[in-house]
């Protein structure tokens, strides 16, 4: 079932123009609840009341803005229609850019776009043109009493407006705190990348499903056939710790190559084979027959002891 039709007016990019109807593109998908009266079980009805507590009928309430305490501005319609922008039944394109420059926080809620009577040839001219360039078609549109900054793209062979936030909406990250790059760093990063591989797949939003809704279903099915369900138990809590970050990362890594039939992270493996490897040379080493070199027995057979090896500062962290 087609969802109804939310706004209707234009789309116009340069001198062309067409009609368009707006369509939700995403719908609530909650457990709906109402609240009742726990002694007979009887819906209850919220109440608009003023501060003195006396209930104030839906016809008899207005929009009011405070300019200073206790002191309003009511707003009637005429006046919301007065600030109503001119082109309010339109969406003008002012810009088109590349939708991966547009940070992923501006976008808020998408819409159907299907066209209206006429404008069939230039709706499908402009979705290939953005599908051909890979350009967002952005501007502005008034939608019920509010102006939103918008982003026209294509999903398919749908034209689709999503609004957005204006800049002024968005939290400034510099009142907040977060770690330096510089602590991501050494054999841990490294398994993390590895693990983020491990964990690789094309995107299927068909395998996420809300559970906590389908087990709310499931108890409020099973209180309604008279059969109450008990809660799981709760997860043990965490110790509380320092956390060991390498023992847990490779855990994961050996985990999620499993569930591909890895048989173990590519950190062991690798390191595996570099030991394979250094055993085949020592062997092949001793299995060649050694050359003289012109040296008196003594300095053959010196039992002078050899210096150890110096280790990098790198390996001794690591």
């Amino acid at each position: 079932m087609a969802s109804r039709s939310i706004w209707k007016g234009t789309i116009q990019f340069g001198l062309v123009g067409f009609p368009v109807e707006m369509r939700p593109a995403v719908r609530a998908d909650h457990v709906p609840f109402r609240l009742l009266n726990a002694d007979d079980l009887t819906p209850v009805h919220m109440e608009r009341m003023d501060e003195s507590g006396h209930p104030v009928a839906w016809e008899e309430i207005v929009k009011g803005f405070e300019l200073e305490k206790g002191r309003y501005v009511v707003m009637t319609d005429e006046d919301f229609r007065a600030a109503a922008l001119r082109s309010s039944r339109a969406f003008e394109i002012c810009d088109f850019v590349k939708e991966g420059e547009i940070d992923p926080r501006y976008f808020d809620t998408p819409y159907y776009l299907t066209p209206g009577q006429g404008g069939d040839k230039a709706y499908a001219i402009l979705r290939e043109a953005l599908r051909r360039t890979g350009m967002v078609g952005v501007g502005k549109v008034m939608i019920r009493q509010k102006q939103h900054l918008a982003a026209l793209k294509t999903v398919g062979e749908a034209l689709v407006l999503e609004t957005m936030r204006f800049a002024s909406e968005l939290v400034d990250t510099r009142d907040l705190k977060f770690p330096r790059a510089q602590l991501a760093t050494g054999r841990e990063l490294k398994i993390a990348e590895e693990l983020v591989g491990a964990m690789a797949s094309g995107f299927d939003p068909e395998k996420y499903h809300d559970e906590y809704r389908e087990n709310l279903m499931r108890i409020i099915r099973a209180k309604g056939r008279g059969k109450p369900v008990a809660a799981p138990a709760e997860p043990e809590p965490e110790d509380g710790g320092v956390i060991d970050l390498m023992s847990r990362l490779k855990a994961s890594l050996d985990a999620a190559e499993g569930r591909r039939g890895g048989g173990g992270s590519t950190a062991k493996k690798s390191g595996a084979a570099r030991k394979s490897a250094a055993r085949k040379s020592g062997s092949a080493k001793d299995a060649a027959p050694r050359k003289s070199a012109g040296k008196s027995p003594k300095s053959s057979t010196s039992t002078k002891p050899k210096k150890a090896a110096r280790t990098s500062p790198a390996r001794r962290s690591a």
